[in-house]
C-alpha cells in the first residue's frame, strides 16, 4: 500500500495534489479519459504517474449527466483487475476507487486500493462502517438528485450554505463510525445536479463548504459542462484552457486535492506558478 497520509494535504506553497481520472467505462463524457483493456488502463496510470500525478482514481461507473446505474457486480468485473494491475505496476502510486457501492469499495480496497472516492457522499449505508474498519481516506462529493436526473432542473435557496449540510451531515456520520476528520475529504460536487451559477459560486466559496478544518477540500471541475455554458465550448476536448483557469485558482481558495484529466498541463501550470515569488 502507499503512503496516503501526506497526499490529503496542499503541497508547500498552497499547491493542490494532482489526482488524474482513469475511466473503465464505455460512457464517461471524456473520451480521452476512457481506457478498454487492462494493458491500456496500466499504460495510462504509468503516464500519469510519469506526469505528476499523486492519485490515480479508478472508476467503472460513468456518473455523467444522464448515465444509467452500473449493476455492482458489473462495475467490479470492471474495476479490480485494474486496482490489482496499477498497484502491481505502480507500488509507491496512491490509488482511489471512485465508487456509490460498499461492495464495490470492499473488493478495491482488497485489491490495493488506498482511499474510497463516493460521489454520492454515503448513499451505501455501509459505506461509513466499512471506510472506518480500513483507516482508509474516503472522499464525500454533494450531489443533487442522481446522475440520470441530476441536471434536470437543480435549484438551492443558498447552494453553499445546502451543500456544506449536506456534506456535515455525511461527514457526521463517518466521525460517528469512528473516523478521524483528517481522513475525510469534502467535495462540492461541481456539475452534479448544479447550474453554471450554481458551480461557479461553490467555487468562488473556497473551504466555506468544508464543515470540519482538519478535512481537505478536493475539486473535480475538469472538463465539464460548465464550460460550454461558461466559453461556449461544446466539444470536451476544447476545455482544457478553462479547466486551467479554475485550477489556478484552487491555490488561492485552499483546495488540496485537484482531479484532472489532463496531468501533466495541470503538473506544469502548479510548477509554474510556484516558481514565482510574489509577496
Amino acid at each position: 500500500m502507499a503512503d496516503w497520509r501526506p497526499m490529503l494535504n496542499r503541497r508547500n506553497g498552497g499547491i493542490p495534489r494532482i489526482m488524474g481520472v482513469l475511466n473503465l467505462t464505455p460512457d464517461s463524457f471524456h473520451a480521452a479519459s476512457r481506457v478498454d483493456s487492462l494493458e491500456s488502463a496500466v499504460a495510462m496510470a504509468s503516464r500519469m504517474a510519469d506526469d505528476g500525478a499523486d492519485w490515480i482514481d479508478i472508476g467503472a461507473e460513468s456518473t455523467r449527466p444522464g448515465a444509467s446505474a452500473v449493476d455492482p457486480e458489473e462495475e467490479a468485473r470492471r474495476a479490480i483487475p485494474v486496482v490489482e494491475a496499477v498497484r502491481s505496476a505502480l507500488p509507491e502510486m496512491c490509488i482511489s476507487i471512485d465508487t456509490r457501492r460498499e461492495s464495490v469499495a470492499r473488493a478495491a480496497l482488497d485489491a490495493g486500493a488506498d482511499m474510497v472516492n463516493d460521489v454520492s457522499a454515503l448513499s451505501d449505508q455501509k459505506m461509513a462502517d466499512l471506510v472506518a474498519q480500513r483507516g482508509c481516506p474516503v472522499c464525500i462529493m454533494h450531489m443533487q438528485g442522481l446522475p440520470e436526473n441530476m441536471q434536470d432542473d437543480p435549484s438551492y435557496g443558498n447552494v453553499v450554505t445546502e451543500v456544506r449540510g449536506v456534506l456535515k451531515n455525511a461527514a457526521t456520520r463517518l466521525f460517528e463510525a469512528g473516523v478521524d476528520p483528517s481522513r475525510v475529504i469534502a467535495d462540492p460536487g461541481i456539475g452534479f445536479g448544479k447550474s453554471l451559477e450554481h458551480n461557479l459560486a461553490l467555487l468562488s466559496a473556497g473551504r466555506s463548504v468544508v464543515p470540519n478544518e482538519r478535512m481537505a477540500l478536493l475539486w473535480g471541475v475538469s472538463r465539464k459542462s460548465m464550460f460550454q455554458h461558461l466559453l461556449g465550448r461544446e466539444d470536451t476536448s476544447d476545455r482544457l484552457s478553462g479547466s486551467l483557469g479554475i485550477a489556478a485558482r484552487a491555490i488561492d481558495l485552499g483546495v488540496d486535492i485537484i482531479r484532472v484529466h489532463d496531468v501533466a498541463e495541470h503538473s506544469d501550470l502548479f510548477s509554474a506558478m510556484s516558481a514565482l515569488e510574489v509577496d
